[in-house]
């Protein structure tokens, strides 16, 4: 699944006449550059949910024959978040045991999906979310056994812990997270909601959710107008490689 039904407004002018999928790094869209990531691992069929000009998002896949692979849309009358839009399009998951990979469209990244797939099957999880020991204004917190315990504001917020844990380390989520279809039957939330308010239930309940590190993968972040140049330099200098 990419999710792509944000406003975009960090995204702004760039995002006046268009949805945040459709904004140009380096003569890509965010949408052509995250489907390439996906395709390239063998992925073929994706669910993309839509709100910000949605038409738009549908003629621009058409026009380009859904690069070649089979997308369905959910659009969202309201927009529903990342746990909200993730519940609306659960149709498309069910009914398969395998897993599958959500991908933020607003970012970029040379993270192996393959072994993230691997790690979460290895590992039983529920969910496994590709983390970084990097700089962030909210941290994720992971015990020693590497699952999920809690969440932090900033370097110095106090940790919020919804399991014990004897010590935890503070990571980075990246956006780019593989589920096992069974969550479904245990989200208890509703409406409009995050998805990391859905990890931090299921944590508290004992459910396996984990943290995979992609440490010293390149990550970037597309919220921000100099994020988008910043990215379009690196890919014109290979050092995104995509």
């Amino acid at each position: 699944m990419v999710l792509a039904a944000g406003l975009g407004t960090r995204l702004r002018p760039l995002t006046s006449d268009r949805p945040k999928a459709l904004v140009e790094v380096a003569g890509r869209t965010l949408l052509e550059l995250t489907l390439g990531r996906l395709r390239s691992f063998g992925i073929c069929e994706v669910i993309i949910n839509t709100h910000h000009f949605a038409d738009m998002v549908a003629e621009y896949l058409a026009e380009h024959q859904n690069f070649g692979m089979h997308i369905e849309i959910s659009r969202e009358e309201v927009l529903l978040d990342t746990g909200g839009g993730l519940k609306k399009a659960q149709h498309f998951f069910l009914g398969s045991d395998e897993p599958f990979l959500v991908h933020n469209v607003d970012v970029l990244s040379t993270i192996d999906f393959q072994s993230l797939i691997h790690f979460h099957q290895q590992h039983g999880a529920l969910a496994t979310l590709a983390v970084q020991d990097r700089a962030t204004s909210r941290y994720l917190l992971f015990d020693e056994n590497g699952r999920l315990c809690g969440r932090r504001a900033g370097l110095t917020g106090a940790p919020e812990l919804v399991c014990p844990a004897a010590s935890f380390q503070a990571r980075a989520f990246c956006g780019i997270h593989v589920l096992s279809p069974g969550i479904f039957s245990k989200m208890q939330e509703e409406g409009v909601f995050s998805v990391i308010r859905t990890y931090l239930n299921l944590a508290s309940r004992k459910e396996p959710v984990l943290g995979f590190a992609a440490s010293g993968c390149y990550w970037r972040d597309l919220g921000h107008r100099e994020q988008i140049a910043q990215a379009s330099q690196e890919i014109n200098e290979a050092i995104y490689p995509y």
